[in-house]
């Protein structure tokens, strides 16, 4: 299968149900298109929107924030767990994240001295009580902890939060409250065997649906790759070719790269071409799916994204929370935003075009539909500009 490049950007585009964005409605399609990708990463930072929610609200017609809060935590059909880093994912995956859930009991040296009497005070507690966060706990000595030392307290509900004990019921802000995992998920998915017997079929799935997190990935290291423990570029070799072997994943070329791409083939489909109307725009979530492999979008695109909000000031191109503007199948610009919640003010704090992009009036007329989404997103009542935002004036 040979594919030229703007097939290549179509197909990821559709794939990921951005050609054209927001072509998604209501709590069912959004848990169809997780499904699709396996996993939609969490960043708890909140400038305009945690990096879920910026994921859905680029996808979803209408999206609101409470509509993940009720898949969450009201309708347990997602869960809060660890895939590429901390992730969001369907809670019927459970049982495929046994040995994650294994693996973390290393983590925080149980065998330490207070550590169990901690992680049997906070489940008796909860037991009692109901929802907790660590605040609702009196400290007790401090222990080794991954990050440093901490409270006995807080290490035991990350212990036995990442080994499946206990689950996040909901959150306020980026506070964390935990229960038990069985009065929230079902005793059939809990009691549920790992259903990969072996460690290269379990890195196999790991593979497979890694390629659908992205829609189109290499055999080549990269951030793509992150959570997958174990994880050896000869493991994933031996996957591709396993994988290939059995049809499950499909090879091909691009045009001008010299490494070869898989697509599931389940996702074949979404090589079709089809009538999208007019170029729409979305604001891009810093951690999207889409961006997973920033060489491949560089590669694809011809775009350069580094999310520069842990650089230091000094070192930044461009700011601190900036997120890429995409129209039709290119991106086209980067725009910093910010969210005043006591004012519901957004404002556009800076917009950098790409080389060569000229706005003309059917991209204006995007860029303002795609605000009014944003600010309706947000719950935004004004919005602010603080440039002149270099040719597009609403």
């Amino acid at each position: 299968m040979k594919l030229t490049k703007p097939e290549a950007r179509r197909f990821l585009l559709r794939h990921q149900c951005l050609y054209p964005p927001r072509r998604l409605a209501g709590k069912h399609e959004i848990m169809a298109y997780v499904r699709r990708v396996g996993s939609v990463q969490f960043d708890p930072l909140d400038q305009v929107g945690c990096n879920p929610h910026l994921v859905l609200q680029s996808r979803v017609k209408g999206f609101r924030p409470k509509m993940l809060d009720e898949l969450l935590y009201r309708e347990r059909l997602l869960v809060d767990g660890f895939d590429k880093n901390l992730c969001i994912w369907p809670v019927e995956d459970w049982p495929c994240f046994l040995r994650n859930r294994r693996d973390a009991f290393q983590w925080f040296d149980p065998d330490q001295p207070g550590f169990a009497e901690a992680e049997a005070h906070v489940r008796a507690v909860i037991a009692e009580k109901g929802a907790l966060c660590s605040a609702d706990f009196e400290a007790r000595e401090k222990v080794n902890w991954p990050w440093g030392p901490t409270n006995a307290v807080r290490a035991a509900l990350e212990s036995m939060y990442f080994q499946g004990g206990l689950v996040i019921h909901h959150k306020v802000g980026t506070r964390k409250y935990y229960d038990l995992a069985e009065r929230h998920i079902s005793q059939e998915i809990l009691a549920a065997s790992d259903p990969h017997p072996d460690e290269a079929e379990y890195l196999r799935w790991r593979v497979l649906r890694r390629v659908g997190s992205v829609g189109l990935l290499r055999d080549r290291a990269g951030d793509a790759w992150l959570g997958i423990s174990g994880l050896k570029s000869v493991d994933r070799a031996e996957a591709f070719a396993a994988l290939t072997a059995s049809r499950e994943l499909e090879t091909c070329e691009v045009e001008g790269m010299d490494f070869a791409f898989y697509i599931r083939r389940q996702d074949l489909p979404a090589l079709e071409p089809e009538d999208c109307g007019a170029p729409q725009m979305a604001f891009i979530a810093p951690l999207d799916n889409l961006i997973w492999d920033r060489r491949l979008i560089r590669d694809l695109f011809g775009f350069e994204y580094t999310w520069e909000v842990y650089a230091p000031k000094e070192k930044r191109k461009y700011g601190y929370y900036v997120l890429p503007v995409l129209y039709g199948d290119r991106f086209v610009a980067r725009v910093e935003p910010k969210f005043n919640k006591k004012t519901k003010t957004l404002e556009l704090l800076n917009w950098w075009w790409e080389d060569g992009v000229k706005p003309n009036a059917d991209m204006k007329k995007a860029f303002r539909q795609c605000v009014k989404e944003f600010m309706a997103y947000l719950g935004a009542k004004d919005v602010v500009y603080s440039s002149d935002y270099k040719g597009i004036k609403l």
